[in-house]
C-alpha cells in the first residue's frame, strides 16, 4: 500500500501514527489508570510543600538508583514494612505535577542501600538525615553511601535563621567553620521523614463503620433461617476493609457492590476466597484466611448478606456448602477476573 522507499512523506506520517499510539497505549493509559483508579488510605497525610520539593531532590539526586521503597509479599521484606505495599501507598506521590507531567516511580529496583518505606519511622530525627547526608560513615560506620556535599555550606557565621548540622571539628576544613544545610537538604530531610507506612483501615477511621469486635457468641444474631445475622458479621469482619457500602478502597481494597465473583450463581469461588484468603491481584492487598476465626454458618450468613446485598443479587448458599468446601480449600493464588 506504501512505497516508504520513494514516498517518504508516508513513511514519517506512519512512523507519528505508530509512536502516538505507543505513547497513549505504554504512558497515558496507565498515568490515567492510575490517577483515576486509585485513592490514598484514610490515615496517610497530604504531603506538604516541602515534602514535595524534597521529593524532586530525591529523584534529581537518582536516590532510586539504590534505594527502593516498595515492601514485597515475602518473608525477606518484613524488615521494611508491617505489610506489602499497595497502591494507595503512593497516591499523593504520584500525582500530577502539571498536565503535562507526572512523578516518576520510585519503587526502585536495587537494595544497595536499605528500603526507604518507613525511613521515617524507623529513623524521625532530622539531624541524623542531615548528618547522613553530609557524611554517611559519622552515623553509619561502614556505609557505602557517596557523601552529598554539594547540598551544605561551610560558613564562619551562620544566619540565626540557618539549620547548622553538627559535624564534629575533625572532619571540616577549618575546624572554624559550621555545616549549614541548603533548602535542598531540609527539603529532602523533610521528605525522608515523611516516609511512613499508613496503617491500614481498622474500622474507625472516616469513611468506615466502627468495628464492634467479634462476640464470643453469635446466639443474639440468629435469624429464623438457623444462621446468624450476616449483615452484623460483615461490620464486625469484613467493613473495615471493603467498607460499609462494600465499595472498597481504590488501590487498596477491591469493591463487593457489583463485584462477579459476589453475583456468581454458583458461590464456591466467594467461599473458597473466604476460607482460604486472596493474594491473587497486585492491585490489592492480602486478604487473610478465614477459615480459623469465623464457622461454616458465620460464613454461609456473612456471603448470603453479601449476595444480596449492596445491589447484588445472587442466590443464597447454605452452610453445609461452606463445610464442604472447608476442607478442600487452600489458599487462593491464581489470577482471578
Amino acid at each position: 500500500m506504501f512505497n516508504f522507499h520513494k514516498d517518504h512523506s508516508n513513511l514519517v506520517n506512519v512512523s507519528l501514527v505508530v509512536f502516538v499510539g505507543l505513547s497513549v497505549f505504554v504512558a497515558v493509559m496507565p498515568a490515567n489508570d492510575l490517577a483515576t483508579n486509585n485513592a490514598p488510605l484514610p490515615s496517610m497525610p497530604r504531603m506538604t510543600e516541602s515534602e514535595r520539593r524534597g521529593l524532586a531532590v530525591y529523584v534529581s539526586e537518582n536516590c532510586a538508583a539504590c534505594h527502593t521503597q516498595q515492601v514485597r509479599n515475602i518473608e525477606m521484606d518484613k524488615t521494611w514494612g508491617d505489610r506489602p505495599s499497595l497502591p494507595s501507598d503512593y497516591h499523593y506521590s504520584k500525582e500530577r505535577q502539571d498536565v503535562w507531567r507526572q512523578s516518576p516511580s520510585l519503587l526502585g529496583s536495587e537494595r544497595t542501600g536499605p528500603d526507604l518505606t518507613n525511613a521515617g519511622q524507623r529513623q524521625p530525627g532530622e539531624l541524623w538525615h542531615l548528618l547522613h547526608l553530609y557524611d554517611p560513615r559519622l552515623v553509619v560506620k561502614g556505609s557505602i553511601m557517596p557523601r552529598y556535599g554539594w547540598l551544605f555550606e561551610e560558613t564562619t557565621e551562620p544566619t540565626p535563621d540557618a539549620v547548622v548540622v553538627p559535624v564534629p571539628a575533625e572532619r571540616l576544613r577549618d575546624s572554624a567553620h559550621k555545616v549549614v544545610a541548603t533548602q535542598r537538604a531540609i527539603d529532602l530531610v523533610a521528605y525522608l521523614v515523611s516516609l511512613k507506612q499508613a496503617p491500614l483501615p481498622d474500622g474507625t477511621a472516616p469513611g468506615f463503620l466502627p468495628s464492634p469486635g467479634r462476640k464470643e457468641s453469635t446466639a443474639s444474631m440468629t435469624r429464623p433461617d438457623a444462621l446468624p445475622d450476616g449483615g452484623s458479621l460483615f461490620v464486625q469482619t469484613c467493613s473495615a476493609c471493603h467498607g460499609a457500602e462494600g465499595m472498597g478502597l481504590p488501590g487498596a481494597f477491591p469493591p463487593l457492590a457489583g463485584s462477579a465473583i459476589v453475583n456468581d450463581a454458583d458461590p464456591t469461588l466467594m467461599i473458597s476466597i473466604i476460607l482460604g484468603g486472596y493474594d491473587a491481584r497486585a492491585e490489592y492487598g492480602v486478604m487473610p484466611a478465614q477459615a480459623e476465626q469465623l464457622s461454616d454458618a458465620e460464613i454461609a450468613a456473612i456471603a448470603n448478606y453479601l449476595r444480596s446485598s449492596f445491589s447484588n443479587d445472587a442466590p443464597p448458599t447454605t452452610t453445609e456448602a461452606v463445610k464442604t468446601l472447608r476442607s478442600t480449600v487452600a489458599p487462593q493464588t491464581a489470577i482471578l477476573p
